[in-house]
């Protein structure tokens, strides 16, 4: 995931924990947008229904990517996946997280 980041610019990460859950770090090259306001967000960007949106959350244990995604695809976007290892992957690999404040 690291080397896709810094190499190709097409997709969307999105960071989808609600404010909850989000402890303020996020992974390099990712946007946040809670899972709560998914279809707002996605509406008001004005995606193609065919963009690739990869979504992560917490970890394995976390639900939250799953549902963001689901709620992507019943909004009608057919290219849409989920980063199921998450932030607890990505720092067990040994990467580096930002800090962004909760919205």
């Amino acid at each position: 995931m690291q080397s896709r980041l810094q190499k190709d610019s097409s997709f969307h990460f999105w960071n989808v924990l609600t404010d909850e859950y989000f402890h303020e770090e996020m992974i390099p090259g990712s946007r946040r947008v809670p899972l709560d306001r998914v279809g707002r967000d996605v509406s008001t960007a004005h995606l193609p229904k065919d963009a690739e949106i990869i979504v992560y959350c917490a970890g394995p244990s976390c639900p939250q990517s799953i549902l963001a995604a689901e709620k992507l695809r019943n909004l009608g976007y057919t290219n849409v996946k989920t980063y199921e290892g998450g932030l607890e992957d990505w720092k067990s690999a040994g990467n580096k997280v930002e800090y962004a404040k909760a919205a």
